[in-house]
């Protein structure tokens, strides 16, 4: 393990200390940092290379032996992790997450070992956050930068102005799963690295041209693939450090000199990176020739400092996922005002049975909030059906900010929302993940028919008590008889949850 610390000596105080860690195919990284005026100063980075994507069989599970080493790492950083609260923690898994058909099995025990959730996140969310942490780390210029970042299973290219990306794409190749194809047995040959740069550019024909069309004014490396290979091209003196197209070319020439993998020590190269340089070079290489690239500069930040930065986004109010549903309620043309009053009903209700539904993290008061708003993002398709073409472009769209658990939570709850409540809307689910998504389910049910008329009322006066399959509803005296459609509404739900096994009781004339 390799750890760094700041000159900082003074113990923070937990409210003030942000952690991330990031469990990439190759390497896992934890950043401890302080949020200080708004501004993230690093107290303690720590590394060790897992090499989660090698331990893939061929079946895309992740072997017993691979899950160890994860977990033994993870129990490291689980000691630096104490006491900071759960909303200044972020921990997401990358590619071989993303790939692997074991994974909940292995989160469930990773969150074991850390006290804290795990997520995965998609390619794309991956590259904003990339883009996120690189940007900090650069100086406020007004032109657009390429960002590339070669990770263990993934490649991640951002094309971005100061802290927005503009362009995302995450291509499935990596210096893991290239190694394991073109240089298995530590071997560089001419033959194998003109492949293994063949193919990388025949992923790239798919962004090749829309990257070049709309062209940047600098060039940025991120990964540890990029940095190893500036430190080699400056320690040749190729370069200074700077990596330029004929630098590559130069050192393409070198590797395959060389012929073998134990040699690159002679290139500064450490150990544990000997194996994996070939293959992130070749990607490299395929980048500077199909996109065009002069000259690239190394940045520091990367993925566990834009997840950094995301946490102290969103203690500002400048949390990028409420700019992710606006943005949805736009384009697909929602009615805004009705999601607005759906929700404020649905809050009402949550407020009062959260304690006994065990629904009180903000977690699940964002899910409820954010499924009402979008619950009727389907009609854009159909009318027919449309809660299950809702459910649909949540669960598959590529959505800024949100990990796709979250993003299957609030494809659930808008599946759910209407029709019948039936165990398909849960299939999959882990069971106190069912658990919990049934309850927030029940309450967006019952939000969106006491709004069925859309009049934009602000929520009746009603009480809850409820237990673990009931709901009491009371309302005022005379409320019901003056709304019988809604009372209508109502009984038809109390007969929907019914068949489930779930008592809704109504009350009040």
């Amino acid at each position: 393990m390799t750890a760094a610390s700041t000159a900082e000596n003074a113990a923070p105080s937990s409210s003030e200390v942000l952690a991330a860690i990031d469990m990439g195919s190759n390497s896992f990284h934890m950043v401890v940092a302080r949020l200080v005026h708004g501004e993230i100063r690093t107290l303690e980075k720590m590394g060790e290379k897992v090499q989660l994507g090698a331990g893939l069989d061929e079946h895309n599970r992740l072997t017993p032996e691979a899950q160890e080493r994860a977990l033994a790492c993870l129990s490291r950083f689980a000691q630096r992790l104490n006491g900071i609260p759960a909303d200044s923690v972020q921990i997401v898994g990358t590619n071989a997450l993303r790939v692997a058909r074991n994974a909940q099995a292995f989160m469930d025990r990773a969150e074991e070992v850390l006290g804290y959730p795990v997520e995965i996140i998609a390619g794309r969310e991956e590259a904003r956050l990339i883009y996120l942490g690189v940007s900090h780390t650069l100086s406020d210029d007004s032109g657009r930068r390429l960002v590339i970042d070669i990770g263990g299973g993934s490649t991640e290219f951002i094309i971005g102005q100061r802290f927005e990306p503009q362009v995302l794409e995450s291509l499935h190749m990596g210096c893991v799963s290239f190694r394991n194809r073109y240089f298995p047995d530590g071997k560089i040959t001419r033959r194998q690295m003109d492949k293994a740069i063949t193919h990388a550019e025949q992923e790239l024909l798919n962004i090749r041209q829309h990257y070049r069309s709309v062209g940047w004014q600098s060039a940025v490396g991120s990964s540890g693939s990029i940095k190893a290979i500036s430190n080699a091209l400056a320690s040749l003196k190729i370069t200074d450090g700077t990596i330029t197209r004929t630098g590559m070319q130069e050192l393409r020439k070198r590797l395959v000199d060389m012929g073998k993998t134990e040699k690159l020590g002679d290139l500064g190269i450490r150990e544990d990176r000997r194996s994996i340089f070939p293959a992130g070079f070749a990607i490299l290489m395929a980048a500077f020739q199909s996109l065009g690239i002069d000259d690239m500069t190394f940045a520091d930040g990367a993925l566990r400092e834009g997840l950094l930065y995301d946490i102290a986004g969103r203690f500002r109010h400048e949390d990028v996922r409420e700019r992710t549903i606006s943005a949805l309620q736009e384009r697909y043309h929602v009615d805004q005002d009705h999601g607005a009053a759906v929700e404020a009903t649905a809050v009402a209700a949550w407020e009062q049975v959260a304690n006994t539904w065990n629904l009180r993290t903000t977690s699940d008061e964002e899910a409820l909030r954010w499924a009402c708003r979008l619950h009727e993002i389907g009609l854009t398709i159909s009318h027919s059906q449309y809660h299950k073409h809702g459910a649909y472009l949540l669960r598959y769209s590529d959505l800024p900010g949100f990990s796709q658990q979250f993003q299957r939570d609030l494809a659930t709850l808008v599946r759910g929302h209407r029709r019948k409540f039936s165990p398909a809307i849960f299939e999959g689910l882990e069971p106190e993940d069912e658990t919990r998504l049934r309850y927030l389910c029940v309450l967006v049910r019952l939000a969106v028919l006491i709004q069925h008329p859309r009049n934009l009322e602000p929520p009746p006066r009603f009480r809850l008590s409820a237990d673990d399959r009931k709901l009491v509803v009371e309302f005022d005296e005379g409320w019901l008889a003056d709304r019988p459609l809604t009372l209508a509404d109502l009984e038809n739900e109390r007969d929907y949850l019914a068949k489930q096994d779930f008592q809704l009781e109504i009350v009040g004339g």
